[in-house]
C-alpha cells in the first residue's frame, strides 16, 4: 500500500510531452536551390574577451553556475518555496563571445497548478492548498545523472531534503550546414547542442510532479512540469465520467485537467522597465507564388489577458540594452499546445501580462494580506493598468482523459513553454568561427 504524503487520496498525471523543436522535410516539386556562396571568413571586428563567468550574488538563496560544452555559461540562485516549491531568480546568459553576461530573468516559478475533475465532485489548487515545497521529496542518484544532487530546508517537512538536481543533458543538433569554407571547399558546419537542467520532484497524493527548466547553449529557456506516479484506485468510477482502465467496462478513471501557471518577473539587461509586444501575422491577399502575409505588431502598453490565435505571439523587449548590431535584446513567448480550462475566468486566458506587484505571486488562492481588496486571482489583477514593470503569467492547459496506458506507474507527461531569444546576440551564439563573418546580407 502507497503512503500518501498529501491531503490528496487520489492521482492523476497530465501534459503532453515537449519534443525538441527539430523540422524535417523533404524536397519535393522544388527547383535545386542555388550553391551557397563561400563563406568570408572570421569577422574583422574588434573583440572583447569575455570576463570569467562569475557565480550570482544570491543572498540567503544559492547560486548555480554552468559552463555548457558550447562555451555558453548559465548564472542563477535557486531556493525551495513551500507553496511554489522551486524558486529561480536572477538568471543571467553569456554565450562565449559575450564580454559579459545578460541579464534575463529576476524571477521565475510556478503560481499555481488547478486540478478540477471532469465529473464535478472535486477540484484543487496544488500550489495554494498543499504547496509544491512542502510536498518535495529526495531525488536518487539515478534520477540526476552525471549531476549534483543538493538539499534544502523544507518547512514544511521540517527537515533537509534532497530536493535539486542540477545537471547537463544533449538535446540533439544545434545546427546542420553544408557550406563551403573560407577557400570555396564544400564543408559540413555541424554540432550537437546541451542544456543546464535544474528539477526538483513533489509528490502529491498518488503522483508526482517534477518542476524541470532547461537552460539550452543558444539562450533558450524550457519550463516545464511533468507528471507520473500512479492513477488513485479511489478515482474509479462506474459513471462514465472517464476511460475504461482495467478489464471490461466497469473501472473508470476520472478525467480532469491540469491548469499548469508560470510567474516570470524579467530583468532585461539588468532593468525591471520593458517593453511587451505582441505580433499578428495574417493574410493580406495573393503574390504570383503564394499568399501574401502580413506581421503588424502591437504595443501592449497597458495590462494584457490574451489567447493564443494563429500566426500570434509575444516578446518581452530590453529597454536597457541592444546587441551588437544594435537592435533590442528580446525573449519570445513560443508556446505550446493548451486545452485551457474555460470554466474558470483565471484559466480561460494563455498569457497575462500584469503590472509588478510584490503581492502578486500565485495566480489563484493569492491569499497575501498586502493584496486585499485586489481579489486572489490574475484575472483581476489585468484591469488596464498601465505597463512599466511587466509581469508575465503563463497558463498551460492540459485535459487528461485517462487510458490503459497510464499504470503503472504512470509515464512521465509534460507540459510547458519556451522563451526563445530574439536578438539577444547579432548572430547565433554558436556561430562557429569560420562562419562569424556571415552577419547579414553585406557580408
Amino acid at each position: 500500500m502507497r503512503i500518501l504524503t498529501a491531503h490528496r487520496a487520489f492521482g492523476a498525471a497530465s501534459a503532453f510531452l515537449l519534443l525538441p523543436a527539430l523540422f524535417t522535410g523533404a524536397m519535393t516539386g522544388r527547383a535545386a536551390a542555388a550553391p551557397r556562396a563561400a563563406a568570408t571568413g572570421p569577422s574583422t571586428r574588434a573583440t572583447t574577451t569575455p570576463a570569467p563567468p562569475a557565480a550570482a550574488t544570491c543572498g540567503t538563496a544559492r547560486p548555480i553556475t554552468r559552463t555548457l560544452p558550447s562555451g555558453t555559461t548559465w548564472t542563477m540562485c535557486w531556493r525551495i518555496s513551500g507553496t511554489k516549491g522551486l524558486v529561480l531568480e536572477k538568471i543571467a546568459y553569456q554565450p562565449k563571445k559575450e564580454p559579459k553576461p545578460i541579464a534575463v530573468l529576476a524571477s521565475a516559478a510556478l503560481a499555481q497548478v488547478d486540478v478540477p475533475y471532469d465529473s464535478g465532485s472535486v477540484e484543487y489548487n496544488d500550489l495554494s492548498d498543499i504547496g509544491f515545497g512542502n510536498t518535495a521529496v529526495d531525488i536518487g542518484p539515478s534520477e540526476c545523472p552525471g549531476g549534483t544532487i543538493s538539499s534544502a530546508y523544507v518547512p514544511g517537512q521540517e527537515q533537509n531534503v534532497r530536493a535539486l538536481c542540477v545537471t547537463t543533458a544533449p538535446h540533439g543538433y544545434a545546427y546542420r550546414s553544408d557550406d563551403y569554407d573560407a577557400a570555396g571547399n564544400p564543408k559540413k558546419y555541424t554540432a550537437q547542442g546541451s542544456d543546464l537542467v535544474v528539477f526538483s520532484v513533489s509528490q502529491l497524493g498518488w503522483y508526482e510532479y517534477v518542476t524541470q527548466w532547461n537552460f539550452s547553449d543558444d539562450g533558450t529557456i524550457t519550463a516545464k512540469v511533468g507528471a507520473t506516479g500512479d492513477l488513485s484506485p479511489s478515482d474509479y468510477s462506474g459513471e462514465g465520467t472517464g476511460w475504461p482502465i482495467g478489464k471490461g467496462d466497469h473501472d473508470r478513471a476520472t478525467s480532469h485537467y491540469h491548469s499548469v501557471f508560470w510567474r516570470l518577473d524579467f530583468a532585461l539587461d539588468g532593468s525591471s522597465r520593458a517593453k511587451v509586444e505582441q505580433y499578428d501575422t495574417k493574410k493580406a491577399g495573393r503574390g504570383s507564388g503564394s499568399a501574401i502575409l502580413r506581421t503588424a505588431m502591437t504595443p501592449v502598453t497597458k495590462e494584457l489577458a490574451a489567447t493564443s490565435a494563429l500566426r500570434r505571439w509575444w516578446r518581452v523587449v530590453s529597454t536597457a540594452g541592444r546587441n551588437s548590431d544594435l537592435h533590442p535584446r528580446s525573449w519570445e513567448l513560443v508556446q505550446q499546445h493548451s486545452d485551457h480550462y474555460d470554466a474558470h475566468v483565471y484559466t480561460s486566458k494563455d498569457v497575462y501580462f500584469a503590472q509588478y506587484r510584490a503581492c502578486e505571486q500565485l495566480a489563484s488562492g493569492n491569499s497575501d494580506p498586502a493584496c486585499a481588496g485586489r481579489g486572489t486571482s490574475v484575472d483581476r489583477w489585468t484591469n488596464g493598468e498601465t505597463l512599466t514593470h511587466p509581469v508575465m503569467w503563463v497558463n498551460v492547459g492540459f485535459h487528461h482523459v485517462p487510458r490503459d496506458e497510464d499504470q503503472s506507474p504512470m509515464p512521465m507527461h509534460w507540459q510547458g513553454f519556451q522563451l526563445v531569444p530574439r536578438d539577444a546576440t547579432a548572430m547565433s551564439p554558436l556561430t562557429p568561427d569560420a562562419l562569424s563573418g556571415n552577419n547579414g546580407q553585406g557580408h
